[in-house]
């Protein structure tokens, strides 16, 4: 190997943990914007917010679509990883189920104008949904069933139901000032506790 190839190396890493920490930087900074001005926020804006120039942006994510699905993947993805974190650090199952949740809630709002572009026809939505419930359903189903376990949540409940119902909940979400969808979904997730917990 030439002295050449050895300095070479550790500068290809560095450009790779770069790219990395760009892309994360866009997908935050465009699940952010979504919440307020819907999936058609202007890219100049997502690529200010992100410190970043327009180009940056198309070179990772050459479309809107491509965004909007890997923003979609990326939020996924980061509720998968919480719930089994959630049962390590928090002092019971009920309250990593109680956290997911709100986690869970935050995912959901971001998706603000994501039902119509799923509707467009454009290639990589489709599957969206079906990925959502394969990946989700598990990690909510793994946090019942440890507060099952633990004596804190009534056996009753399936994850699919839940899910459904806080999904059904964020509906209402910017419709209406007085609407608090973290209310509801607090009261909802308190009346699974058992009355001993």
């Amino acid at each position: 190997m030439s002295t050449s190839d050895e300095h070479a190396k550790p500068l290809t890493r560095s450009k790779r943990a770069d790219a990395r920490l760009n892309e994360q930087t866009l997908l935050d900074a465009a699940a952010t914007l979504f919440v307020t001005a819907g999936v058609d926020v202007p890219i100049r804006d997502i690529a200010a917010k992100a410190g970043v120039g327009t180009a940056t942006i198309y070179r990772h994510f050459p479309t809107r679509a491509d965004l909007i699905v890997a923003v979609y993947r990326y939020q996924v993805e980061a509720c998968v990883q919480a719930g089994p974190e959630l049962l390590t650090s928090s002092s019971s199952p009920y309250a990593a189920l109680e956290r997911w949740m709100g986690l869970f809630v935050d995912f959901l709002i971001t998706k603000h104008g994501l039902a119509t572009a799923m509707r467009s026809g454009k290639p990589g939505f489709a599957v969206l949904q079906v990925s959502f419930l394969d990946r989700l359903l598990p990690v909510c189903a793994e946090l019942l069933a440890a507060g099952v376990a633990a004596g804190e949540i009534h056996q009753r409940v399936e994850a699919f139901e839940l899910m459904y119902g806080v999904g059904n909940l964020c509906i209402g979400v910017g419709t209406d000032p007085r609407y608090d969808v973290r209310r509801l979904v607090t009261l909802l997730i308190g009346g699974l506790r058992r009355p001993s917990a």
